[in-house]
């Protein structure tokens, strides 16, 4: 009876062990499921890019009020998108009407032809959440492997405040926690249609980073940031992170101001 007993208990082991690698299938089946869910949230929360060849990467901002924005090495293209099960549906494109090389023009048209009025498939892999991918399936079959990276209001968990810096060419010593170098910004303020109100009138030495800001020591530039407060910064950490939105403008010069 022992025995009897034995063999009994042994069954559903030995069962499972024959159907291991079912069972993994099923697992895999029920992660691919369970990160397909909220998907909407989760494309809404990074941006994405992949490497076409072209002089930029192919990047693509999921809003969460459902517009999609395409940024190409030439023109940005827009319109609307919503998750419908396994796939990405998307409307008609809107675009600017820059003429640029061959090459951005290329990428630019492998973007339409994805996205364009389409109902595209997708896959999202979240095993590393700080760099997922989103794999996407054209109409002719071929796959596109996008890595995403946390928006910054992901990352902050907040919204931006808006702000203007004009950023002298010039920059100079200064000392932070550790002497480093600062930019020169003078602060500026704009009315609803578009005219400036107010000039800082003496620079200011800016001890933070900008995110995304390259400086040029030739160039003149105001750029549009967005300003996320820190929640929770360290001792030696500013209370706002900087992130550049966009140049809006650019004025070279020649020597230092």
């Amino acid at each position: 009876m022992k025995l009897k007993y034995l063999a009994i208990a042994l069954f559903p082991l030995a069962l499972a062990a024959c159907q291991s690698s079912d069972i993994q299938k099923v697992g895999d089946l029920a992660v691919s499921v369970l990160q397909q869910q909220n998907a909407d949230q989760t494309l809404a929360s990074y941006q994405w890019s992949t490497d076409t060849g072209a002089p930029k990467p192919l990047v693509l901002n999921f809003g969460s009020e459902g517009r999609l924005s395409i940024s190409t090495s030439c023109n940005t293209m827009g319109g609307s998108w919503k998750v419908a099960g396994n796939q990405i549906v998307t409307g008609s494109m809107m675009s600017t009407q820059m003429a640029c090389p061959d090459a951005a023009m290329k990428q630019e048209r492998l973007a339409a032809s994805i996205f364009q009025s389409s109902k595209v498939p997708f896959v999202l892999n979240l095993n590393d959440a700080d760099q997922p991918t989103l794999t996407v399936t054209a109409a002719d079959g071929k796959q596109y492997v996008f890595t995403g990276k946390m928006t910054p209001e992901t990352k902050y968990q907040t919204q931006g405040e808006t702000i203007f810096l004009e950023i002298s060419p010039e920059t100079k010593k200064c000392v932070g926690v550790a002497p480093q170098t600062c930019l020169q910004v003078r602060e500026i303020k704009y009315a609803e249609n578009g005219v400036k109100t107010q000039v800082d009138k003496d620079w200011t030495l800016f001890y933070s980073g900008i995110e995304g800001y390259t400086h040029n020591p030739a160039e003149r530039q105001v750029v549009r940031i967005k300003r996320y407060e820190i929640k929770n910064p360290a001792a030696d950490q500013s209370k706002y992170a900087y992130v550049q939105d966009m140049i809006i403008e650019r004025e070279a010069v020649k020597g230092s101001l």
